[in-house]
């Protein structure tokens, strides 16, 4: 297992590794991926231990990194708010350096993206980031595995990311910066992504040349897209917000006619949970351009290559 390099870092934001590193990561994905498919055991982290704290709810992340631990010969333990003492008031930095005492790596999920750097502050282990308000690169890790294993390359791919300037669209625009993809986030007017995240991701994208854009015509960015990616229009935590979001987001679904302006071999990804009808139709999402289900599973594979490389 290559990946000694990242031993001990954090995974905050996909900002902070090189192209390198992220490509690393997926194909080190792809090739426990295969040892899995294969029944090859891989215990690369025998007796080693992940505590996940969730605050916010999780199927697909919960999933990847407790089944992931054990399949990687280590033990996962889940830690919801209400069941520890962080929830009643027991500051980050008392958590991170007890916790720090007792496993070897911490995965939080979360609200405000400071809780997660000031946990990564004060831990002596690992910290990996499953889910801010303002960052989700956990996700973005298994979407460029996805993209890889349907086209081979990402340099001059076009991404258009169909919604909310959210927290996919904020690690989206990392990934491809990254990885040389142009990503276009299409929103309505006062959804755009975080002013100071835009800025970060085009610095970044100077070293690959991916063209970062943000646009308010869903169309205009479908057009000869080669991926079309889309999230819940209210994040969680914004389910107040909903039926506000949806007059405005009503025009930004990916849909027939938004696939039809794509190239013809457009791939569409969704982070799921999906509101089927809202952000994406039945038909797109069940029809032959959508990858969402091969997205879902490579989360088990691409958060397992994090565990390997960090732990």
């Amino acid at each position: 297992m290559d990946g000694s390099t990242l031993k001990g870092r954090d995974f905050l934001s996909l900002h902070d590794f090189s192209s390198e590193e992220i490509l690393g990561l997926i194909q080190s994905g792809l090739d426990l991926k295969a040892k899995q498919k294969a029944g090859i055991p891989h215990p690369y982290l025998q007796g080693k231990t992940l505590g996940m704290i969730f605050e916010k709810s999780s199927t697909r992340t919960r999933l990847a990194f407790e089944v992931g631990m054990y399949q990687l010969g280590g033990h996962a333990l889940f830690l919801s708010a209400r069941d520890i003492q962080l929830g009643r008031g027991e500051t980050i930095a008392d958590t991170a350096r007890v916790l720090s005492r007792m496993v070897d790596g911490i995965m939080i999920r979360t609200f405000g993206h400071e809780i997660v750097v000031e946990m990564a502050r004060w831990a002596d282990v690992p910290v990996i980031n499953a889910l801010t308000d303002l960052l989700h690169p956990t996700q973005v890790v298994a979407d460029l595995m996805t993209i890889w294993e349907q086209k081979g390359r990402f340099q001059g791919l076009k991404l258009a990311f169909i919604g909310d300037g959210n927290n996919m669209a904020h690690s989206l625009l990392f990934g491809g910066a990254k990885m040389g993809i142009d990503v276009t986030i299409a929103c309505p007017k006062g959804y755009e992504p975080n002013a100071d995240v835009l800025k970060s991701a085009q610095a970044d994208a100077v070293e690959t040349g991916a063209v970062l854009s943000v646009s308010n015509d869903p169309l205009q960015a479908a057009k000869d897209a080669d991926i079309l990616y889309t999230d819940v229009w209210a994040s969680m935590g914004e389910e107040d917000q909903a039926e506000e979001k949806e007059s405005h987001f009503k025009n930004y679904q990916i849909n027939e006619s938004l696939v039809a302006v794509a190239k013809k071999d457009v791939m569409v990804l969704h982070c799921l949970p999906a509101k089927r009808g809202k952000e994406i139709t039945e038909a797109v999402l069940e029809g032959p351009h959508s990858f969402v289900f091969d997205e879902a599973e490579n989360r088990l594979h691409a958060h397992k290559a994090i565990l390997a490389a960090l732990l």
